[in-house]
């Protein structure tokens, strides 16, 4: 309950704060290319239920249908804007939504796509169990993702075979030691990040 209310009462101070630096990136979004400001992705949450997920469209129109997977630089999808905001996470802000209505928390698991958690093994299924967030250990481990994935021959097999494995071993640690000071700390490594 406490970390419910730390969500609620952190999310709704961040977007308060952050109000005009938010319209200000969701104008730049909408000017850059065709297709609005905002991106809802469906993702799969607590218990397994679905929802969608907000954040600052960074790809051209129907990009989807491509791939969900990012391949960095090279890909020709990623609009201008979208490349900054990628490259400094600042996609994710609209997801302090998401934590304000419930779905999602501030920090825990990153939420998948259905696509992939149908590929998850029994094993890995537990992270399912606790609300996912906007960041985590391995979205710390793994923030230049997307330059990951450019540098392999199937991107696709790479994250499945590699990267998604490691991911969810650091979200299984998260839920075994997860504590109000741990999250603290993944909080504070995430904006050390960002801003390194």
């Amino acid at each position: 309950m406490a970390k419910y209310i730390f969500d609620r009462c952190a999310s709704l101070l961040a977007l308060a704060v952050l109000l005009p630096f938010l319209l200000l990136l969701a104008v730049w979004v909408a000017l850059d290319s065709p297709g609005g400001a905002f991106f809802i992705q469906k993702r799969v949450g607590l218990h397994g239920r679905t929802f969608g997920m907000w954040k600052f469209r960074t790809m051209r129109p129907l990009s989807e249908k491509s791939g969900k997977l990012t391949v960095g630089e090279r890909d020709p999808r990623i609009t201008r804007a979208g490349f900054f905001l990628r490259k400094y996470k600042l996609d994710e802000l609209p997801q302090l939504f998401n934590v304000l209505i419930g779905d999602m928390s501030i920090v825990g698991p990153r939420p998948e796509v259905p696509e992939y958690v149908a590929l998850y093994n029994p094993e890995q299924l537990p992270v399912l169990g606790v609300r996912p967030g906007i960041t985590d250990y391995a979205s710390i481990r793994y923030f230049n993702e997307s330059e990951l994935l450019a540098r392999s021959d199937d991107p696709q097999r790479t994250y499945i075979e590699e990267v998604m494995p490691a991911k969810l071993a650091l979200n299984l640690d998260y839920i075994r030691t997860r504590s109000f000071l741990g999250d603290l700390k993944v909080i504070a490594k995430t904006l050390r990040r960002m801003m390194g």
